[in-house]
Formats: C-alpha cells, sequence, structure tokens
C-alpha cells in the first residue's frame, strides 16, 4: 500500500495561527422553575391546553475569548379551566472563541451557539414536564437563524448591533408594529 502524505493544517501541524477555533466549555442550568398551580385538579379537566412557547437568546462577553450565551425558554399550558403547568429555563453555555473574524462573531452566538444548547434544553424541558405528572413535551425545532435574521432587518432602520435575540413570540415586535 501507497503511504498517504497528511493533509497541511491537521492535528499537531502548528498551523492554527489566524484559524477560527471554537469550544464549548461547558453548558448548565443557569435557572429552573416549574409550576403545576393547579394541582391535583389539573387532573381531572377533560380538556386540551394551549401551549405557549418563548424563548430568547442573551450574550455576555466575558473577554476577548469567552463569552456566555443562555438561552431563555418558558412553556406554559392553560386552559379555560386555569393553569396547567409552566416551566421557565435559562440554560447556559460558555463559549470559547479564539480568532473568530468579527462578521462571524454575532451569527455564531446568536444562532450556532443557541443550536448547540437546545437540544439539553429541550430535554430539560421534557422531563420537568414529565415531573409534573404530563406526558413529557417534545419542543420542536427552533429556526435560531431566522429568528437572527428577523432580528437584523428589523434592527436595519435604527442601524444598532444588539446582543439578544427572540423568537417565537420572544417581545419582538413586527416591522409594521414598531
Amino acid at each position: 500500500m501507497a503511504e498517504q502524505e497528511p493533509a497541511p493544517g491537521g492535528n499537531g501541524s502548528g498551523e492554527m495561527i489566524g484559524e477560527a477555533q471554537i469550544s464549548v466549555l461547558a453548558q448548565y442550568v443557569k435557572d429552573l422553575s416549574v409550576e403545576n398551580p393547579s394541582a391535583p385538579q389539573v387532573f381531572q379537566w377533560q380538556v386540551q391546553p394551549s401551549l405557549d412557547v418563548q424563548f430568547n437568546i442573551g450574550v455576555e462577553k466575558h473577554s476577548d475569548e469567552l463569552h456566555e450565551v443562555t438561552l431563555k425558554i418558558d412553556v406554559s399550558a392553560k386552559s379555560e379551566n386555569g393553569v396547567h403547568f409552566v416551566v421557565d429555563l435559562a440554560y447556559g453555555g460558555l463559549f470559547g472563541l479564539r480568532s473568530v473574524p468579527e462578521e462571524a462573531l454575532q451569527p455564531f452566538l446568536l444562532i450556532e451557539a443557541p443550536r448547540l444548547l437546545f437540544p439539553f434544553a429541550r430535554q430539560i424541558i421534557s422531563e420537568a414536564v414529565s415531573n409534573t405528572g404530563f406526558p413529557p413535551l417534545m419542543l420542536d425545532p427552533i429556526d435560531f437563524a431566522g429568528a437572527y435574521l428577523q432580528q437584523l432587518q428589523g434592527q436595519q432602520p435604527q442601524d444598532e448591533g444588539g446582543s439578544e435575540a427572540g423568537g417565537a413570540g420572544g417581545g419582538e415586535k413586527a416591522p409594521s408594529e414598531a
């Protein structure tokens, strides 16, 4: 067999200078609130509740190479009988970013970082709802890229660079409402 030359820039090559490096340093629950305020009567109700899901993304810069991204998800189930359950989760991730171009920083922090955190946050919410006595709730995936683009379109007239994004009714006003 012929030996293959390793591709330049591979592990240990020392050619990483200037290349973007991204790592997830930690993931954690910052805050979790679970309420089942109508128990035990809620288990007798024969009505299907309406589900409201809100999300928001917060970014905090701790240093040039260290950013915390917090994915906040609020879920409530209500019907004409009352509140079935409420779950509020703030799930954080600590990201190490080195040599990331300035124009790629916001998209990473507001699209890719939340996308990495979301499956873990979804699992925590599913278990929390299950622990209230209801069937587990599996949230649909969130389009973080769409929310980011919507935020950019809403900010163009103001020409501001924000560090928060929200969606799914996350408190943002449509351009016609602003």
